[in-house]
């Protein structure tokens, strides 16, 4: 490869993206469209791979994920990684929803590698969701794989199947947060993670 060329790599199950295509172009002909015509010809597969991309997270294993990195530490101290940028489909019209995780937790004994966490979120993100699961799916993860004092998730987040069709609210957005242990039972404690990740990320 020539010095300063970047060729990004990416692996497709090759079956699965031409049936996708297939199914791509048939929509393109019931909307009225000419799939044959130039700027559509290799829309079909681009909007496969896209899709793959999109719902990749059905293979991924999130519990595996955090195992990966897991180290024993006494630190009891709140950890909180913000802002990690959301991006999944709604299940129920195939429309992206979009916004920001803020994840907290409050280690017993282990800590992961904070890495981790995005990816946990992207692993149950990249898939056909809702909010509200997607914000279980990830507290449960940490705190059944951790097994910390407690976890904490919020997410805010826009949804185009609202902005788009339907009521075309074009700044509505909504709010889920799903919380265990101490981030239940400790007001004190809810109420330092709501100040230090969701009041400082609207600052």
């Amino acid at each position: 490869m020539g010095k300063g060329l970047y060729k990004k790599q990416e692996v497709y199950d090759e079956a699965a993206v031409g049936q996708m295509a297939a199914a791509y172009r048939s929509l393109l002909h019931s909307i009225g469209e000419d799939p044959e015509r130039e700027g559509l010809l290799k829309t079909p597969e681009r909007a496969a791979k896209a899709l793959a991309v999109m719902t990749s997270g059905m293979d991924a294993d999130p519990a595996g994920i955090l195992r990966s990195a897991l180290f024993h530490e006494d630190n009891e101290e709140m950890v909180i990684v913000r802002d990690i940028e959301v991006y999944s489909l709604c299940e129920h019209h195939m429309l992206p929803f979009l916004g920001k995780a803020h994840v907290a937790y409050i280690p017993d004994g282990a800590i992961v590698g904070l890495s981790k966490i995005p990816r946990v979120v992207d692993a149950f993100a990249r898939r056909l969701q809702v909010q509200e699961r997607l914000t279980e799916q990830i507290r449960d993860c940490i705190q059944e794989t951790l097994k910390p004092q407690g976890v904490a998730v919020v997410i805010e987040a826009r949804h185009l199947c609202m902005q788009m069709r339907g009521v075309e609210k074009q700044h509505s957005a909504t709010t889920t947060s799903a919380f265990t242990g101490l981030f239940l039972s400790d007001a004190r404690t809810r109420k330092e993670f709501m100040h230090l990740a969701v009041g400082a990320a609207r600052i």
